[in-house]
């Protein structure tokens, strides 16, 4: 099996649509743990006005021109309590693009991008996204990495942050 022809861009307010569409399969997935309001128009109605504002990293993945995910990338600082660190705040493969390297391709291209700390937080209670974080940034930093348990707002919660340690 050939290895998916993925396309990773940096996006702005002019992809919200396409975000906007891949979030709401997002939200739907995550309902499983968390109770999101649905607006009267059917939809979990993710605001992205923050991310614009903040000049958060908003990328949007393709895999042979085809959407296949997205990531919103922000400060870690709150978290770390290093103002300069990196969150994976959002994550999301369309389950078509699952288990074909997709995923790790995706992030691993995008901390390449940027030397420092990264966290990434995990539900716990996500039992599929478990073992995939865990295998990425282990794989990643060669098992060089923490992970911490902790809890917030009553659930539990995966810290796994590293330093990727590329020279910028």
């Amino acid at each position: 099996m050939s290895s998916p022809n993925l396309e990773i861009t940096r996006v702005g307010p002019e992809s919200e649509s396409i975000l906007l569409n891949l979030l709401e399969y997002y939200l739907h997935d995550m309902a499983e743990w968390f109770n999101f309001e649905i607006g009267d128009d059917g939809r979990y109605g993710y605001d992205m006005s923050r991310h614009w504002q903040e000049d958060d990293g908003v990328y949007l993945a393709k895999v042979d021109g085809e959407p296949a995910g997205f990531a919103l990338l922000s400060t870690a600082g709150e978290w770390l309590q290093q103002p300069n660190a990196f969150d994976v705040e959002e994550f999301f493969v369309v389950r078509k693009f699952r288990r074909l390297g997709v995923g790790q391709k995706f992030i691993s291209t995008l901390w390449d991008q940027q030397a420092g700390t990264w966290l990434t937080r995990v539900l716990q209670a996500n039992l599929p996204a478990v073992p995939f974080w865990r295998h990425t940034i282990a794989t990643y930093t060669d098992d060089d990495y923490r992970e911490d348990l902790r809890t917030i707002n009553d659930q539990a919660w995966l810290f796994f942050w590293f330093d990727n340690g590329i020279a910028s």
